[in-house]
């Protein structure tokens, strides 16, 4: 759903949103915890300094000659990160202080207005829908070429899904086309005037040229040989969208100075693969706000409690996780006395189990007994509670606990029991064989359940398997290290899929994941296809009527509970600690850099 993105959670690879209550205040240090032990001055930090209404822009605070470390919890894998194989949060969390958005969201998943970017964005017309943005002027990426509408026509050009290239197919590999694929035609007026115009009505517009997604186009245009991309319509040279295609799909992976530069605060300087390490420096030709330390190092550190240690140890200064870990929470919260600030919030993840429809789950018995054995509740009350003590199983997909349209739709098909899965695979004509393990066809109730390395889900999978052995069914435990990066999740390659979605707050975008892949679902990896799911995608996406589009997604929401297709396990907390800094926010989307550019040194 950022299209999504999967983070080790996959957030991959993105919508729902969440409100977090806001207080007015300054900086941590009453001493006084809320219930899940953060500050209780730390929501008071969610919001940005300069922020105003439905507007945002960095504050021109003090900025410092100083390094920072942050520890995040997987590495960085490309610059482009729209694409199904670089898509994911742990890109997004760097990138988000690297590449501005026309819209970003703050602490608290409010929508606001990039005003260090762009003048304006406005809905210039309703029937037919068009949307014009007016980008600032002199606005420069860091090699000194200027930020213009080239930069956002050639992101419409790659996820507008309309592009053939020379072999009749669309050459740019985007994760996801929702959204981009409304509109109709893009212009640039001129250097600082874009216009889109919609085929039909879209009301979430303002999550498109957002999500780091806003790249280069002079950088592409001097590699291909393309003279000026807002010349070359989908519909254009097949030969050309090919070499832009290729380029936009394939070259913008890793990490390469000359090819990857800033528009945001800070640039990438350097990429260390072996140590999964990025060091970013200010831009020079940055605009807004001249905050925030020299430099910033982000460290990858899998191991949770790890990252906790190396806090303790001060071997980093701010701890941001999307795993959440109760031994390395209390490690976090036990540092007040060392100057360390201790935040926890639910995120916009969610966890959940993804059944594959290609393999021995397109028996429909057999994933409803799945569903059956899973008890959700002990896993989160085991996992979760000393991270987010209100921890609770997630009951739908497409919305967030607290949200409008929100409902129980897994409550009474999860966590029934073994009793209760043993009789839906007999009833179904399934039988236990002598090793107690049911079958059917030649087939055993036997299968894996795949996900990257990560301690908690190990421990969700170990809790599950003696569930799914008192039914009569046998789980085995898949750890793949690069099972998120590596291709296996974008091709389907499991049995079920332990991983969460990442959502930024427009539910349009959780369509690519659950509609048919015939039918527009990019990143609808589980080959899941129901005609009443895209029916009601189709409904929510085009309504002009917000009470029609909630209907439509709880229409959607409820299609796929029925269908027994993924199981929602949790809404997932993130948990972050920092010192030496006036005050950092995890927010649940862009991570903790999202304002870096405001730091001020803490001393």
């Amino acid at each position: 759903m950022r299209r999504t993105k999967a983070v080790s959670a996959l957030s991959l690879v993105a919508g729902a949103s969440l409100l977090l209550s806001a207080c007015s205040g300054g900086d941590s240090g009453s001493g006084s915890t809320d219930q899940n032990g953060s500050s209780t001055d730390v929501k008071s930090m969610a919001v940005g300094k300069a922020e105003q209404g439905d507007t945002f822009k960095l504050a021109d605070v003090k900025g410092w000659d100083g390094t920072v470390t942050v520890g995040i919890d997987d590495g960085y894998s490309g610059y482009n990160n729209n694409t199904p194989d670089t898509n994911s949060s742990y890109n997004t969390y760097i990138l988000t202080a690297v590449l501005e958005d026309s819209f970003v969201l703050d602490g608290n998943n409010k929508i606001l207005l990039n005003k260090d970017m762009f003048d304006s964005v406005d809905v210039t017309s309703k029937d037919p829908q068009v949307v014009t943005y007016k980008i600032r002027p002199n606005l420069k990426w860091s090699d000194n070429e200027a930020f213009d509408c080239k930069d956002l026509y050639l992101n419409w050009l790659s996820q507008s899904g309309q592009a053939k290239g020379t072999d009749g197919k669309n050459p740019f590999n985007a994760a996801s086309t929702t959204g981009y694929d409304k509109i109709k035609t893009a212009t640039c007026k001129d250097n600082l005037t874009f216009e889109t115009d919609y085929s039909e009505p879209y009301l979430d517009y303002k999550g498109l040229f957002s999500g780091v997604s806003i790249l280069p186009a002079h950088v592409l245009e001097k590699q291909t040989g393309i003279p000026d991309i807002t010349k070359l319509a989908p519909t254009g040279d097949p030969a050309l969208l090919s070499k832009a295609g290729d380029f936009w799909t394939n070259k913008w992976k890793g990490f390469d100075k000359a090819l990857m530069p800033a528009s945001g605060p800070y640039m990438i300087d350097s990429f260390d693969a072996n140590q999964k390490s990025v060091t970013l420096v200010k831009n020079p030709n940055w605009a807004g706000g001249k905050g925030g330390p020299a430099k910033i190092v982000v460290r990858a550190m899998e191991d949770t409690k790890a990252m906790a240690t190396a806090l303790q140890n001060g071997e980093i200064d701010v701890a941001a996780s999307t795993q959440p870990d109760a031994t390395a929470a209390n490690t976090m919260k036990g540092l007040s006395a060392q100057g360390v600030t201790y935040g926890s919030a639910p995120q916009l993840t969610y966890e959940h189990l993804d059944l594959q429809f290609n393999r021995m789950f397109k028996d429909d018995a057999l994933r409803k007994a799945f569903f059956e054995v899973v008890d959700r509740k002990a896993i989160t009350d085991k996992l979760l509670k000393e991270v987010q003590a209100d921890a609770a199983p997630l009951n739908s997909i497409v919305f967030f606990q607290g949200e409008e349209g929100y409902t129980d739709l897994y409550g009474s098909k999860a966590g029934l029991g073994a009793e209760a899965a043993a009789k839906t695979l007999t009833d179904a004509g399934w039988a236990k064989g002598a090793d107690g393990i049911f079958a059917k066809g030649g087939q055993r109730a036997s299968f894996k359940i795949t996900h990257n390395q990560n301690a908690r889900r190990s421990q969700t999978v170990e809790i599950i398997i003696s569930q799914a052995k008192a039914a009569g069914i046998e789980v085995k435990d898949e750890t793949d290290a690069n099972f998120l990066k590596g291709g296996r999740v974008s091709t389907g390659d499991y049995d079920i899929a332990l991983f969460g979605w990442s959502s930024a707050p427009y539910k349009s975008q959780s369509r690519s994941i659950y509609v048919c892949p015939t039918n527009g679902g990019d990143q609808n990896y589980q080959n899941l296809c129901d005609p009443k799911i895209d029916a009601a995608f189709t409904e929510a996406v085009k309504a002009t009527d917000e009470q029609v589009k909630l209907q439509s997604y709880q229409a959607a929401d409820k299609a796929i509970a029925d269908k027994y297709a993924t199981l929602p396990l949790f809404q997932t907390p993130s948990m972050w600690a920092f010192k030496g800094i006036d005050r950092v926010y995890m927010q649940s989307y862009n991570g903790v850099l999202w304002n870096a550019g405001e730091w001020e040194q803490k001393k």
